[in-house]
């Protein structure tokens, strides 16, 4: 994952034009708490001339349809927890959905990002097809459901930011925490208590819910393809009428 500051050395513009391509989508980006972030395949794609700029989506095609995000901020509030969308590589398909603090300062970081993308490539990895909640490399815990494509596994939602019954972590456990992406604890202990709280309850609501999150993916996304083909034609029957 770039750096718009990676990106300045790369095209040699400055960061307000790319802030502006990449919020335009002429841009191969997405946003990572406040921050963009450039994965870099796709943007060695791009500068090679291919023109599409979206990620990979759960089922290998398009864009993610624009009603998921507002439905996933909706939901993540709901739980109370924050709600990520990623692929198998733990790459973010989406901005995260109700993010703490905590999460939103460690991604403004250098290395942050990659942190929490290698937590969630573990999660990927696991041997659990169930939720379960586990712990990531900020003490924070996180749970996850695989996002199906027939019989294949092709993204995952993650809810994650949520304080384990232990927290906050000691100056030397923060410490440690923060050393894994060259920051110090006194850069997080202000925002320790910027994160998501469950009791039992609302655990057992999260790893409930989240299957059911995983499954709207693919039925959102195959209507939204749908309605969007139609449309298209809708649209090419008009402009063939009319020449």
């Amino acid at each position: 994952m770039l750096t718009s500051h990676d990106l300045q050395d790369l095209l040699h513009v400055d960061r307000s034009t790319i802030y502006r391509m990449a919020e335009s989508g002429r841009l191969p980006a997405m946003k990572v708490g406040r921050q963009w972030r450039f994965p870099e395949e796709a943007i060695r794609r791009w500068l090679a001339g291919d023109t599409e700029t979206t990620p990979s989506t759960p089922n290998g095609r398009g864009d993610l349809p624009p009603s998921l995000k507002p439905a996933l901020d909706v939901i993540a509030e709901m739980l109370g927890v924050m709600l990520v969308v990623s692929d198998m590589d733990g790459v973010p398909l989406a901005d995260a959905s109700n993010s703490c603090g905590l999460f939103d300062v460690v991604a403004a970081m250098p290395g942050g990002v990659d942190e929490c993308i290698a937590g969630w490539q573990e999660l990927a990895g696991g041997s659990d097809i169930d939720p379960r909640f586990t712990e990531s490399h900020l003490g924070l815990e996180c749970a996850r459901a695989f996002v199906r494509n027939g019989a294949e596994l092709t993204a995952m939602v993650i809810a994650g930011g949520i304080a384990p019954e232990w927290w906050p972590p000691s100056d030397e456990e923060l410490a440690t925490m923060a050393s894994s992406f060259g920051a110090s604890g006194s850069d997080l202990s202000p925002h320790l208590d910027e994160v998501h709280t469950l009791d039992d309850e609302g655990r057992q609501r999260v790893i409930d819910m989240l299957p059911r999150v995983a499954s709207m993916i693919p039925e959102m996304t195959a209507e939204y393809r749908s309605m969007k083909g139609r449309l298209d034609a809708i649209a090419a029957l008009s402009k063939e009428l009319n020449a």
